[in-house]
């Protein structure tokens, strides 16, 4: 049997498709910025964590080092002062340039997370490309580290879900955080930062982002001291982790 098709109809199943295909599109972009899973090859892909379980008393502090290394050695003081052990993520370019300040955070017993290997946009990168800079970073860092890492948090917290992807693929966990110092603004005096922090009406399980800037360490001593009041431990990404 032959079935004729006018050219109305022709048009109209080429505009039904054209709203499928922007439809689709469009729900794709939104679970990238939003971070929802979603399935690539049958395979469903973990959104990046920013939180713990909510019955720890930890609260989880993370460093992301691509520069500061005149204010390293002070916050390295003050959490040695305070046997704290937190996440630093590092950036491979920044290993490479500074393998000596690398290796005094290892030989510190602190945990270490790969930041990918330059600090760019990661949301702008392919696959391909996002596999290269993880994968590029993962093999400088282990040369100082006893494991491979297995946390990584992206530039600026930009991703897209070919850096999901990516990362998973490489034995990642994608981490962002619940608590931003916000340390990198000119603004950001000792007093602001540590508001930034107290004021959250969260901390079991957050994850608190920061950076080696003056006026972080300036803060850290009384943020401890609050948190620790709270009943609250500072810790390392993976003392929030649920698996």
């Amino acid at each position: 049997m032959i079935v004729l098709i006018n050219k109305k109809t022709i048009q109209m199943i080429v505009a039904i498709a054209l709203i499928i295909i922007i439809i689709t599109a469009g729900i794709i972009v939104y679970n990238n910025k939003k971070g929802i899973s979603t399935v690539t090859n049958n395979k469903e892909i973990s959104k990046p964590i920013n939180m713990g379980g909510d019955d720890t008393n930890y609260i989880a502090f993370t460093c992301n080092v691509d520069w500061g290394n005149d204010v390293i050695p002070e916050i390295l003081n003050i959490l040695r002062e305070q046997d704290i052990k937190i996440t630093f993520f590092v950036t491979g370019r920044w290993v490479k340039e500074f393998p000596d300040i690398f290796k005094t955070i290892v030989d510190e017993g602190h945990e270490i997370g790969s930041h990918g290997y330059e600090h760019l946009n990661y949301s702008t990168l392919s696959l391909e490309e996002n596999r290269k800079q993880i994968k590029k970073a993962e093999e400088i860092i282990i040369k100082y580290v006893d494991i491979k890492p297995t946390l990584f948090a992206p530039p600026s917290g930009d991703y897209n879900q070919s850096t999901l992807v990516a990362a998973e693929e490489l034995g990642y966990k994608t981490i962002l955080w619940s608590i931003d110092t916000i340390d990198w603004h000119q603004g950001s005096t000792k007093e602001i930062i540590i508001e930034r922090v107290m004021n959250k009406p969260k901390h079991n399980g957050a994850i608190v982002l920061m950076h080696p800037m003056p006026e972080t360490a300036k803060a850290l001593p009384t943020i401890i001291e609050k948190l620790n009041e709270k009943n609250l431990k500072v810790g390392r990404v993976t003392d929030i982790l649920i698996d």
